[in-house]
């Protein structure tokens, strides 16, 4: 069986960390790297876990595929995030030059977008890929957080 590498593909494997993420009570985001199709990084959000504000999954992503790749350049790289990523971590896209953005969800008020933060000048960007699967289930985390307050 022959697996068709595309946008959908890799934004089900960054719902993994997503859905891995929730399981640690983190905002279920979930970013993952890719190369050449193939992942080379995988992270989820560990901010509460790591009680650090920076530790967002796309920084998480940018740690580990820099170390694989024994640099901090991502030219190559398209990073797969089931949010858009907020100022802070367009930043480091921008810094890390990264090739590629695909998000799903998008964030209205924190976003890189709503925000006016500029990417790298030849970073790429692909919006709304399973963007209901990625928006449920922050949905569904920030329902339930206010239930229990």
């Amino acid at each position: 069986m022959i697996v068709p590498y595309n946008d959908e593909y890799f934004m089900k494997r960054a719902l993994q960390e997503a859905k891995i993420a929730l399981s640690k009570n983190e905002v279920p985001v979930g970013a993952i790297i890719v190369m050449n199709n193939q992942i080379i990084a995988r992270a989820h959000n560990l901010v509460e876990t790591l009680n650090d504000v920076t530790a967002h999954a796309e920084m998480q992503a940018f740690t580990a595929a820099s170390d694989y790749l024994g640099g901090k350049y991502l030219a190559n790289c398209t990073l797969y995030v089931t949010l858009e990523p907020c100022q802070m971590c367009a930043g480091a896209s921008y810094w890390a030059q990264l090739g590629k953005i695909v998000y799903g969800a998008s964030d209205l008020t924190r976003g890189f977008s709503a925000t006016s933060i500029k990417l790298h000048p030849k970073t790429k960007v692909v919006s709304g890929i399973l963007q209901e699967e990625c928006s449920l289930l922050l949905k569904q985390f920030f329902i339930e957080k206010r239930n229990l307050n």
